[in-house]
């Protein structure tokens, strides 16, 4: 346990990491702020001291784990050309199906974690937006590359994927299992075609 009054370096990410072994562990139910403190090693008041109280600590691991799945969505332009196109889209799905469902649960259910995140969102956190955008601009790499036929709207093949993705998450059946990521590249593989 850290000594009181003694910053901690990374503790944001330390208890995030936390929040994430307790919902896996756990589930959803579980998620307190006792739970994430133990589980992270820290005074019992801390994630208090640092965020205003459970549902906006909720409501910022949700934009975390958004904005890491946007970042590796990133460079998906600059994967064009190369591994298969179906394989490159169920990569970046499995980024976004790696959020616990439970975890999305809660910022729905919670009024002041949801509101947040919506917040955030507006005002231009990476969310399904960047994902969204990422994935078009890939598809339209790919097409110029012609291993995508060229009369694919990327911008629609985005969106359905997306939509899908957030679909898989807000239903709870999200989850990166090899039988969710074969359906992805099954979807895929629906909206496009690949030569």
């Amino acid at each position: 346990m850290s000594p009181r009054g003694v910053a901690i370096e990374g503790l944001r990410e330390r208890l995030f990491a936390a929040a994430e072994r307790v919902l896996a562990r756990d589930g959803a139910a579980a998620l307190t702020s006792r739970a994430v403190t133990e589980e992270a090693e820290c005074a019992k008041g801390v994630l208090h001291t640092h965020f205003a109280g459970l549902d906006e600590f909720v409501a910022e691991l949700v934009l975390h784990r958004f904005a890491v799945a946007a970042a590796q969505s990133a460079d998906l332009p600059g994967r064009a050309g190369s591994g298969s196109v179906t394989g490159n889209l169920a990569d970046v799905s499995a980024s976004v199906l790696a959020l616990d469902p439970g975890l999305v649960g809660l910022a729905v259910t919670r009024p002041v974690a949801a509101r947040r995140v919506r917040e955030a969102w507006q005002a231009g956190a990476p969310g399904f937006p960047a994902i969204q955008e990422s994935v078009s601009r890939y598809l339209h790499a790919e097409q110029e590359l012609g291993r995508v036929a060229a009369p694919l709207d990327t911008d629609s093949v985005a969106l359905a994927l997306v939509g899908t993705l957030h679909h898989l998450l807000m239903t709870g059946s999200a989850e990166a299992t090899p039988g969710s990521l074969a359906q992805i590249e099954r979807l895929v593989q629906a909206l496009i075609r690949t030569t």
